[in-house]
């Protein structure tokens, strides 16, 4: 058909992202029952309770289009942050307010700067808007700031980065930050992805809202989907400057966050108990993580987050056999990590059959 073949270069080479299979599919392709998944960094504890109960007391309502401004969930949240209604975006999970900054303020030929080894979608988004990817390495695993604001040139519009990383687990500290504020450009928009921000313990992490300011362009994502559970919902969000966010307004589709993701994402706001949990459990499994990888003789990242980057040898076939024993996790070829697999924490039982399967997989090699 002609009109594929006038598709642009840019988007022809765009490598898609490829998710994991369905855990009922799986245990149908490989006849196995009772399978984990800690594959997609997801609450083990599931969704809040609050959430839960908030959104089956409006079920009836769904026939009514959603809230098409987030009205209820936007002043809720900024009486949270301690920021201005219009300092907020919704997006379908946090996802959509990148490709929503990427839109909004790069054009065809404009060069972003990102990790190499970051969360994927980066630069899928700025291929995808026909805009330049450049790319720095990482430094022991972690965002180099130094050499990021390096590579910052009058073409770049963004500069991407995660803090924590994903997949790595890593974090920059403030005085790395401080020093990268001073040297890069207030005109460039400052991209910080914070979708795992809740697990840091590090008292030298920098909380890139407390950077704010109205002549620096910052815009920080943060998301529903991780300590709150709300990952099926789809929801993130983003907070920038007013005019930052008014011109994203513009690219912003009608109706863009369902519903039920509205109400459940306001209900968990306050779901203090279930946060509390949440982080507990999290904290007790990387913590016998940890310890069962060096038991093992296994190099593993130290993680800020709530999943672990493991260096196992042969990522892919350890995953695929991981798999044989019900265990889902995410080999990491696709991050240039051939070696490594990435680890969701689950509860202390999902977390101990891992390790028991992972024993009798290097037993193989």
């Amino acid at each position: 058909m002609k009109i594929v073949e006038q598709v642009a270069e840019y988007i022809r080479s765009l490598v898609p992202y490829e998710p994991g299979k369905p855990i009922e599919e799986v245990e149908r392709e490989y006849g196995i029952s009772n399978s984990i998944k800690l594959a997609s960094n997801e609450n083990p504890l599931g969704p809040s309770p609050r959430a839960l109960a908030a959104i089956g007391a409006k079920m009836a309502e769904l026939h009514l289009y959603p809230d098409g401004d987030c009205f209820y969930l936007k002043r809720g949240l900024a009486r949270k942050l301690g920021v201005l209604p219009e300092n907020l975006i919704f997006g379908n999970g946090s996802n959509e307010i990148i490709e929503l900054a990427v839109r909004t303020f790069m054009r065809a030929g404009d060069e972003a700067v990102m990790a190499h080894q970051a969360f994927v979608v980066y630069n899928l988004v700025v291929q995808a808007s026909g805009g330049k990817a450049r790319t720095v390495a990482l430094r022991n695993y972690t965002h180099d700031l130094d050499a990021i604001g390096a590579a910052v040139t009058a073409q770049t519009k963004v500069v991407l980065l995660a803090n924590p990383n994903n997949p790595t687990g890593t974090i920059y500290r403030r005085d790395e930050w401080e020093r990268f504020l001073g040297k890069v450009s207030r005109d460039v928009l400052l991209l910080v992805d914070e979708a795992y921000f809740e697990y840091v313990e590090d008292g030298g992490y920098p909380d890139s809202l407390q950077y704010h300011a109205p002549e620096r362009a910052i815009l920080t994502l943060r998301t529903f989907s991780k300590l709150y559970g709300l990952a099926g919902l789809r929801i993130g969000y983003g907070v920038g400057p007013k005019p930052v966010i008014d011109m994203m307004q513009r690219v912003r589709q009608p109706f863009n966050v369902n519903a039920p993701a509205q109400w459940g994402a306001l209900a968990a706001l306050d779901d203090d108990e279930h946060v509390r949990r949440s982080l507990a459990v999290n904290r007790a499994g990387i913590d016998y993580l940890q310890k069962e990888f060096a038991r093992l003789g296994l190099e593993y990242v130290p993680s800020s987050a709530n999943f672990i980057l493991l260096r196992v040898g042969r990522g892919q076939e350890v995953f695929q056999k991981l798999l044989r024993q019900g265990v889902i996790v995410r080999p990491m070829g696709g991050y240039q990590f051939p070696e490594h697999v990435r680890v969701t924490v689950g509860t202390m039982a999902e977390n101990q059959k891992f390790i028991a399967a992972l024993e009798n997989v290097i037993r193989t090699f």
